[in-house]
């Protein structure tokens, strides 16, 4: 007791008693995550399972499947970040898991598992939005303030939103049809890039991204999306199809068929992701200008965070920090391993919420899954009225 003299009771019990801890829990898509997370941040157990060669070998992610194998393996990992974090269940403080958006099919398995879970040890539970936790995970890293503007790119969403608060969102647009991963995932498959012998093993993007190193993006000329439309929202369709057109073009010149690499890969590789790079950047930059127009953003150092699977390509990310550099932003991107799907940014999302004593029911209380869940307030109209046009990018970036 002499460690805590002159303090009250009530602050000496505080002193001793441990930090509060979440579980998090992430089957959004095609990874079945689980971390152990304290307030302060620690991670004391993680475990991921990746679908990802499965699924690449089936060409793209079929929802039924993805289904069947977070059954297969969500109590095995959830089981094993528990056993690595050596806090029992009873420890807990809570258990947070994503609800919404993604795949029905895998965010019913989380979440019924979830339910189960805190029903047995009569926890608090904290439902998750998927795009609030990929916002949040980089102050897990950096102190970042909020207001800030947050760009979430992945291979199911694209999105440009201002974080107000934990729970607080504004949405500036958003894309029209699919998402940039999406793009990239489908353009790889139409070159065949899972025969090119440096890419069998690498996802879509990631196979675009290594080849278009060794590409000349100026062979092909793609039109950037949008040019005409003074928003902040996305489409990725029509470029893709002009890179169909390409491919069939070449494939023709070349006397091949479908399926049989192309001479030219690389090239269409480059080409691609500077123009999917260009254009973010672009509705980026829009964003960027109309929150300062409006005071959205702190004079004193504002910030844009990207996150989301896209974010760890460095073309694109060097993109934007052409962007940030001429508006006068700093750019913060959590490490590439937490850019894509994990438990450690559901659990970290359950820690903020936890702290502020937001979103948190009982385990009690029935909760749904919601595939087609929109963040926070939707102001892409009034982005759009603003019409603001941006200066040209000046991009001197090597491939």
């Amino acid at each position: 007791m002499f460690a805590y003299k002159g303090l009250s009771r009530r602050v000496a019990c505080a002193l001793r008693s441990p930090a509060r801890v979440v579980l998090g829990i992430e089957t959004s898509c095609d990874e079945t995550g689980a971390a152990v997370m304290d307030e302060t941040g620690r991670i004391l157990g993680e475990t991921l399972h990746s679908q990802k060669e499965i699924h690449l070998k089936a060409g793209g992610i079929i929802p039924t499947v993805a289904q069947r194998l977070h059954k297969e393996h969500i109590c095995r990992v959830v089981q094993e970040a528990l056993d690595r974090s050596g806090v029992a269940p009873s420890e807990l403080s809570a258990v947070a898991t994503t609800v919404k958006p993604g795949l029905a099919l895998s965010l019913g398995v989380g979440l019924k598992f979830s339910l189960s879970f805190v029903k047995l040890h009569q926890k608090p539970f904290i439902p998750i939005h998927h795009m609030e936790a990929h916002a949040l995970t980089v102050r897990m890293f950096q102190p970042v303030e909020f207001p800030f503007l947050v760009l979430l790119v992945s291979g199911g969403h694209s999105l440009l939103a201002l974080a107000r608060g934990v729970d607080d969102f504004v949405l500036l647009g958003q894309t029209l049809d699919e998402a940039p991963g999406d793009t990239l995932d489908k353009v790889a498959r139409r070159l065949s890039l899972v025969k090119h012998p440096k890419c069998c093993s690498l996802s879509g993007g990631q196979a675009i991204e290594l080849l278009a190193k060794e590409g000349d993006r100026l062979k092909f000329q793609f039109k950037i999306p949008m040019g005409q439309h003074y928003d902040c929202n996305f489409s990725f369709a029509g470029l893709r199809n002009q890179v169909t057109i390409a491919i069939n073009k070449k494939e023709k010149e070349e006397g091949i068929l479908q399926g049989q690499l192309l001479s030219c890969v690389q090239d269409i590789a480059a080409a691609t992701q500077h123009t999917v790079a260009l254009h973010i950047a672009k509705r980026t930059f829009r964003a960027i200008l109309f929150c300062k127009a409006k005071g959205h953003l702190p004079q004193s150092n504002p910030t844009l965070v990207v996150s989301g699977g896209v974010a760890s390509n460095e073309y694109i990310r060097e993109t934007l920090r052409i962007v940030t550099d001429a508006t006068g932003l700093q750019l913060l991107c959590p490490p590439s391993e937490f850019c894509t799907d994990n438990g450690v940014m559901i659990a970290w999302n359950g820690v903020e919420r936890l702290k502020e004593g937001k979103g948190i029911v009982s385990h009690t209380q029935e909760v749904c899954y919601e595939p087609k869940a929109p963040l926070g307030r939707d102001i892409s109209t009034e982005v759009r009225d603003a019409a603001i046009k941006i200066p040209p990018l000046k991009l001197k970036i090597k491939s």
